[in-house]
């Protein structure tokens, strides 16, 4: 009863907090009003990590001792966790997004690797993993920078927004592991920047 009771707590707390965190800094969503497709790009440039802020280097470093320091697990288990965070971050992350942003924004598909006039670049700043522990867990949060260009003059910026701390969404298979836990991150930051979008172009 008192683990039911804990988890209702979470839940309300989580529900409390969830709010839109996501902001316009400069320029408006106008140039997105005669356009069916963009194209969507993330970036990695200097993300800081925990609430230590740590590198990606010594996030990784910090995880492999932990890892290694597991007899059960070992060597074998951080190569499984390696791949599995490399392919996260190499297209999972992504993928995430897109089913976030267009689950909310239902008159413009954001798509990988497309061929459109502008793109939007998601360029993580800060990563909170979250963690697991059994029938309770923490969600990811991600700070971002979000920014439209043009495809072919990526230094015509046509839009900056900025989403802070966005809170993950729990419901993925992968939730019990950071890199899961991350890609609800990324999902809840493309909802809320999808519900941004719909709101201007009404």
């Amino acid at each position: 009863m008192k683990k039911i009771f804990l988890m209702l707590f979470m839940a309300i707390a989580t529900m409390a907090f969830a709010q839109d965190q996501m902001t316009v800094q400069s320029g408006s969503f106008a140039f997105l009003k005669d356009q069916t497709e963009v194209n969507v790009q993330l970036k990695f440039d200097n993300t800081l990590y925990q609430v230590e802020n740590f590198t990606e280097e010594q996030y990784l470093e910090k995880r492999k001792e932990d890892i290694l320091a597991n007899r059960k697990r070992g060597e074998e288990g951080w190569q499984k966790w390696s791949e599995a965070w490399n392919r996260f971050k190499d297209s999972e992350y992504l993928d995430y997004l897109l089913k976030g942003i267009n689950a909310k924004s239902k008159k413009i598909l954001f798509k990988k690797d497309a061929q459109t006039k502008y793109t939007v670049i998601i360029d993580a700043k800060w990563i909170y993993a979250g963690w697991h522990g059994g029938l309770i867990g923490q969600e990811a949060k991600l700070t971002s920078d979000i920014t439209f260009v043009e495809t072919e003059n990526p230094h015509k910026v046509m839009l900056k927004m900025h989403g802070d701390k966005i809170l993950g969404k729990p419901q993925n298979k992968d939730f019990v592991m950071e890199y899961g836990r991350i890609a609800g991150a990324y999902e809840a930051t493309g909802r809320e920047l999808g519900k941004a979008i719909k709101r201007a172009l009404k």
